[in-house]
């Protein structure tokens, strides 16, 4: 890649762009802190066993950044062609594949919560208190598998702002109501685990209402459901082809991340526990990182789609130095609030201090975690080149740090922290590859066409 001038107006509209997406994360990750602190008050048992039923819950979120990804790729590049039908088109796809798969797995979290518990953990007590989270949760997934790709198709149009006041109403009631419900407040019973479960579902029909009211009103594209789902066989092979890729490669990278849980509940409540706080704090500090990622693909397919590569280039060229200074601030705002943390939950203090260490460890894990999700998550995907991203996280995850964490927690039975370090390679793994992809700058491509 060649480093160009800067064009006039970049830094706005980047930051127009990544303001909302911010405060949006921020917002998400400050109530999963809420939800982490307060079931941290109740017990260690609780709180590891919503971690683990929330592992459903993670699975979801990536098929839904997946997904985000996928319509973002085809729906930004159309955007900077004002093509507003065939966004919806694009919309429509989006929903057919979210609706079945959050609809399927509500039903086997409703109805068999207890033997979805035992993928994750063989501890009875977990898996009865993570069965009860499951079975007041699963209405949740069917609410979220229709707002998810409608606040897609939107962030894909510009309007990110929509994400953020859906997140801040919807996530604001999950907060109160989690206080509510979990600890029994102003008369209500005091549902522990159960209650947070129902907060959860109750803000996301919320927001659900919302999407519903501003689909009615909104004029980024029509949402009659000819518009919708009248989807040219053109369009679908060009998702399948450039999009789907995406889609799958979150959903492989999710699997993989996933074994790590799997692997964690195999190893005692200590190291589930001290995970999940950990998961929080990196996802609170690491906010304006992934908030860079996110507007980058909207901002560069917009480019693209415009037939403006050149500039595309120099907006990716920019966007990779702020994202990259931006991960090593992050990485020092971790390890000064590191020593705060622990004090904050109710843990034992074999978990305090498997925690210390592995805020440490997270100091520098999430750089790379930044930098490879701009560069595969963003950069390549709204260039059209998702495939590289898929066989690059595929080969980390499956073929390096996911295998090296079997052994060394089954085999060698190391002990447990140093089988998260084995879980944190894949990062460091697939980095030098990803930098040497986006040097060569051969990803970027308009994909859009003309439809009748």
């Amino acid at each position: 890649m060649t480093i160009g001038r800067v064009r006039s107006g970049f830094y706005r509209e980047l930051y127009v762009l990544v303001v909302p997406i911010v405060i949006q994360n921020l917002i998400t990750s400050a109530v999963t802190m809420a939800d982490v602190l307060m079931m941290g008050r109740v017990n260690q048992t609780a709180l590891s066993a919503s971690s683990l039923a929330g592992q459903v819950m993670f699975l979801l979120t990536m098929l839904y950044f997946g997904l985000t990804s996928a319509i973002t790729i085809l729906s930004s590049q159309y955007w900077g062609k004002q093509d507003r039908r065939t966004i919806s088109h694009i919309f429509g796809i989006g929903l057919l594949i979210s609706v079945s798969v959050s609809f399927l797995t509500a039903f086997f979290a409703f109805v068999t919560p207890r033997a979805v518990m035992s993928i994750w953990t063989d501890v009875p007590e977990l898996q009865a208190e993570g069965a009860i989270y499951l079975r007041s949760a699963a209405l949740s997934y069917c609410f979220l598998g229709i707002t998810q790709p409608y606040l897609a198709a939107m962030k894909s149009c510009e309007r990110v702002k929509l994400s953020m006041r859906v997140s801040i109403i919807a996530l604001g009631c999950n907060v109160i109501l989690n206080a509510i419900l979990i600890f029994g407040l102003f008369g209500f019973p005091a549902l522990g685990i159960r209650g947070a479960a129902l907060a959860t579902t109750i803000s996301r029909g919320i927001e659900l209402l919302i999407c519903l009211y501003d689909a009615s009103h909104q004029d980024c594209f029509p949402v009659g459901i000819r518009d919708i789902f009248s989807i040219p066989k053109d369009l679908v092979k060009d998702f399948v082809h450039y999009s789907l890729p995406a889609l799958v490669n979150d959903m492989l990278w999710a699997f993989a991340y996933n074994m790590n849980s799997v692997i964690m509940g195999h190893l005692g409540s200590d190291i589930v526990a001290a995970n999940s706080v950990v998961t929080v704090a990196r996802d609170v500090i690491t906010t304006v990182g992934f908030g860079i990622s996110s507007a980058a693909s909207i901002l560069l397919g917009k480019q693209i789609g415009a037939g403006r590569i050149g500039p595309a280039r120099q907006d990716a060229t920019a966007i990779f130095r702020v994202a990259f200074i931006t991960s090593l601030i992050q990485g020092l705002v971790l390890f000064a609030v590191s020593p705060l943390i622990p004090g904050t939950v109710r843990i034992s203090e074999t978990a305090a201090g498997y925690l210390r260490t592995m805020l440490v460890i997270s100091c520098f894990y999430q750089v790379g975690q930044i930098i490879n999700t701009l560069l595969i998550a963003s950069f390549f995907r709204c260039g059209g080149d998702s495939g590289y991203g898929l066989k690059l996280d595929f080969f980390s995850m499956w073929f390096v740090s996911v295998p090296l964490a079997l052994l060394a927690a089954f085999v060698w039975k190391l002990p447990p922290l140093l089988v998260y370090v084995f879980m944190c390679t894949d990062e460091f793994v697939k980095l030098p590859f990803s930098l040497t992809h986006y040097v060569k700058g051969s990803w970027i491509k308009d994909l859009t066409r003309e439809f009748d």
